[in-house]
Formats: C-alpha cells, structure tokens, sequence
C-alpha cells in the first residue's frame, strides 16, 4: 500500500519535460469530488451542495503549474440510476473514464465503505489502461485512529477486485490539506506534451451553463429535502444592457428555473416572492463575481412535467 503525508515527496524538479493532461474524480454522490475540483483550481468552476447529485455536467477545471497543466474532469457520481436522467448522467461517467489519463477515486474518510463504493470499484476494475489513485476526502472530520482504518480498508478493497492503486492519498479540500501534494503525485501521470489552455483559464465549460449551476445551487439551498432533483436551469439569453456608458456595462441575464410540478412552484418561489428574491441575490453576486461585470438578473419559475423521465424535456434542458 502506498500511502502519502505532506512530508514524503517533493515535486517535479523544474528541469522535468512539461506534461498536460486530463484527471477525473470519480466517487458516489456528495464524495467531495467538485470541492476538491474547486480547492485545486483555486477558484468556484464546480458547483458544490449537501445533498447528492448536485453536478449534472462534466466540468473541466484547469490546473496551470510551471512543470505541467493538469484539467480537471468533474463528472456526476456514478449510482443505481431512477429516471433517465440517471441513466444519461451514468453514460457520461463511463465514457470520461475512458477518455482521460489518470483516474482519482473519491472516499470519503468519515464514511465506512458502502455498496455505493463497490459499486464504482467493480467498474473501474474493469477500466485497464488508465491508473487509479485512491483518494481519501474529508480527513478534516475524523481523528487518525478513523483515518488509519479507512486507509487500510481502501487498500483491502483494490486487494479483492484486482484494482493496483496508483497513490492513496489523504487530503481535506476544506481545510487546504495535501491539496498541493494530490497535484504533484497526479502530475507525473500524464504524457508529456505543451499546454492544451491558454494562461489563465480555469474551466472550458461555457459561461451560460455556469451561470445556469449558480442559480440552480442557489435555488437548492433550504429546499434540498423537498426538491433534491427536481429543478433545472436555463439561461434564456444574455446581452449587453443598450445605451449604457462603456465604463458602466450592465448585462441582462433571463433564465428559467424549472421544476417538475406545479405544487412545487410555491416553495421555489416562497411567501410573496421572498425564496425567489434571495436566490436572486445569492446568485446574482457569484455570477457578477465570475464575469467581473454587473447583472441585472431576470428569473422566472415554470413546470416542466416529470421532466427527468421525459427525453424530449431532458434533450430540451441539456441532458
């Protein structure tokens, strides 16, 4: 078992051949996957909640470093799909998984292993060419004793299903803990190769579907007991306000949250239109924060019924 401290191993020396390349984390829903995208990029590109089954589409966030540029493939977490939507959100972890250079599996520390972690593992044993690091999340929430023994019962599993891991390595996004360190281990496995973005790009995901994320982890927050699935969101249009001064931009931004039936409206929008107003606000300042210009945000409600059964619905709201 090789397991990895802060201590053990120095990065890439700078005389080391550039290397670019894609890791993508996988793990059960609510693993820590999107935060441990965010905590590496060192920027929000991932939208992160309480409750499962928060990210619906692949985000890449990007990793610049001097020796190496490392995008970050943030997937839905595989799971026994319900709904279409289940079964469409599985088909885009599988084939991201056959598609990157080095694969990061997503444990949590302060969660005994579950069917849901088999469930991945047996997959990716089946996954032959790309190496799997295992990656212990969350480490900020249990004492070493925890630690120690998750640690040992990660290795114990690759053991049973002929999965050779890579690393294992403790790490809390949270608290910035061997965030560096996941870097340089994941660094040396990819092929060498210049730089595939541009100097300060942090994600290929198109604005329109961040800002869609913004408003929809807006919308989740307080509801996610009573709607954890069932809203979607779209943004209609975005332009520049006309006949504004070029040093006092504002850009109208009209989105559509949908949900999937009409008595779930009144909880989207609250008494008199307060939840709406909020999550206007919330998500008004992380977008005006990710575009650096102001918004002016226009969010209307509407049911779109049983949509994540439906494919035509499903194709219509990006799925």
């Amino acid at each position: 078992m090789s397991v990895r401290s802060q201590s053990s191993e120095p990065s890439e020396p700078s005389g080391a051949p550039h290397r670019a390349g894609f890791a993508c984390f996988v793990g059960r829903p609510n693993a820590g996957k999107s935060t441990l995208t965010n905590a590496l990029v060192g920027q929000k590109v991932a939208i992160t909640a309480n409750q499962p089954q928060t990210t619906r589409h692949t985000v890449r966030g990007i990793v610049h470093r001097e020796d190496a540029q490392l995008i970050l493939v943030d997937t839905p977490g595989l799971h026994k799909p319900r709904t279409l939507l289940g079964e469409r959100l599985n088909d885009v972890v599988r084939t991201t998984w056959a598609e990157v250079d080095v694969i990061g599996f997503c444990l949590p520390a302060n969660e005994k292993i579950g069917p849901g972690d088999r469930f991945i593992a047996k997959e990716l044993a089946g996954i032959k060419k790309s190496p799997k690091v295992a990656i212990v999340t969350k480490t900020d929430l249990v004492d070493s004793k925890t630690l120690a023994e998750q640690l040992i019962a990660i290795d114990q599993l690759g053991k049973e299903l002929g999965i050779e891991w890579a690393q294992i390595v403790p790490v809390s996004a949270t608290a910035n803990k061997q965030v560096d360190l996941l870097a340089d281990l994941l660094v040396p496995m990819l092929p060498e190769g210049p730089a595939l973005y541009p100097e300060g790009d942090l994600t290929d995901e198109p604005e329109q579907v961040m800002i869609a994320e913004l408003i929809r982890e807006a919308a989740l927050e307080g509801v996610r007991d009573e709607l954890p699935h069932s809203i979607a969101v779209v943004v209609e249009e975005m332009l520049p306000r006309e006949d504004r001064p070029a040093d006092k931009p504002l850009l109208d931004i009209h989105a559509f949250v949908y949900i999937e039936r009409p008595s779930q409206k009144g909880i989207i929008i609250g008494p008199k239109g307060k939840r709406l107003k909020e999550v206007g606000i919330k998500s008004r300042k992380q977008i005006e924060a990710l575009l650096g210009t102001p918004v002016f945000l226009d969010l209307h409600v509407k049911v779109a019924k049983d949509w994540q059964r439906d494919p035509k619905q499903l194709r219509r709201l990006g799925f």
